[in-house]
């Protein structure tokens, strides 16, 4: 399993709007003969990668699955039946699917078969690389990051509203992978006019096919860089069931100030992406990283989940959630007896 999880890790900036998946199949004697991962959106999912590797020493092995094998026909044909046709006769599978058309489908679908489930193994760490595809099944809406970058006094812009470069040429290529990992980038309209930003994948070493959709909160001006971009107006919840539509599982946010306090005051955030360098601007002016009103007192302070720290040259990421209360539970099978 724990390679499948590697498998997935290896496609997550190609497959969606469908999931990263990893598989790997053993033949009888526990040999690994066939692994696969997601083919971006329209190609074969991970088990029909696997089993074309595995052949026709795939009968009477195991399959582990990062995700629950669907059982229905999309744009191809049912994990299954190609499971089931190879004749595998055991699936392990870490969690099940929270979307609709699978959610439990796909493991009975296997035991009517007479392929013996398991499910549960690494649960956590697929449960976390796949929060965007979850929380976006589970909600309607995507997965919500917001970025920040700052100075270790708070600061995201000079007075004179300078902000190039805050941190340095490592942090900056994180930021891409970020951008390559999300289905869509938004900012504020204040943003655009100040930065002219173009939001794309720009490092050659991240840049793959697909660039994240970009989002305008208000309307660009006439030669904006964003420009083509999707724009939208009014409220945020109403913003994410639009972008949910549209089928984007995780949504970077990338500012302006108003806008990211707008999202965090909302309680809209999922994960905050933090980026620290170490740069002081003192004084008290400076851009600060959210406009708005705050707490008035300790007690009403906003407290999250540190979730990690890494070093980007000599900047920090740091990672930071709300409560687990505010993350929703990964929908399990509807038949929670299938055996562990």
């Amino acid at each position: 399993m724990a390679r499948a999880v590697e498998l997935a890790q290896g496609v997550r900036t190609t497959t969606s709007p469908n999931p990263w998946v990893g598989c790997v199949v053993v033949d009888e004697a526990g040999e690994v003969v066939g692994e696969g991962a997601t083919a971006p959106y329209g190609g074969p999912h991970a088990e029909a990668v696997a089993l074309a590797m595995a052949g026709g020493r795939a009968r009477g092995g195991t399959a582990y699955v990062t995700l629950e094998p669907c059982a229905h026909q999309g744009r191809t044909p049912p994990c299954t039946e190609a499971l089931v046709r190879a004749g595998v006769i055991r699936v392990i599978a870490a969690i099940g699917d929270p979307d609709p058309k699978v959610a439990g489908a796909g493991f009975r679908a296997l035991q009517a078969a007479g392929v013996t489930v398991s499910k549960g193994t690494l649960a956590g760490t697929v449960s976390d690389q796949l929060r965007p595809y979850i929380v976006h099944r589970s909600t309607g809406r995507p997965f919500v990051v917001l970025k920040l970058a700052a100075t270790l006094d708070g600061r995201t812009a000079a007075p004179d509203g300078s902000s190039r470069w805050i941190t340095g040429a490592e942090a900056r290529r994180d930021v891409h992978r970020l951008r390559a990992e999300s289905d869509a980038v938004l900012v504020g309209v204040g943003t655009v006019r100040y930065d002219d930003p173009e939001l794309t994948v720009r490092d050659s070493g991240i840049a793959g096919e697909r660039q994240p959709l970009r989002v305008v909160l208000g309307h660009a001006p006439a030669g904006a860089r964003v420009h083509p971009a999707l724009e939208l107006t009014g409220d945020l919840g109403a913003a994410l069931d639009e972008l949910g539509r549209r089928r984007v599982l995780q949504l970077l946010v990338e500012g302006g100030a108003h806008v990211a306090h707008a999202f965090h005051r909302e309680g809209l955030v999922d994960r905050y992406v933090w980026y620290l360098a170490p740069v002081f601007l003192g004084g008290d002016d400076g851009w600060p990283v959210f406009a708005g009103p705050g707490a008035a007192t300790m007690a009403d302070a906003w407290r999250g989940r540190l979730v990690s720290v890494r070093r980007l040259g000599d900047d920090l990421r740091v990672d930071v959630e709300p409560g687990p209360a505010h993350v929703p539970d990964v929908p399990m099978a509807e038949d929670e007896a299938v055996a562990q």
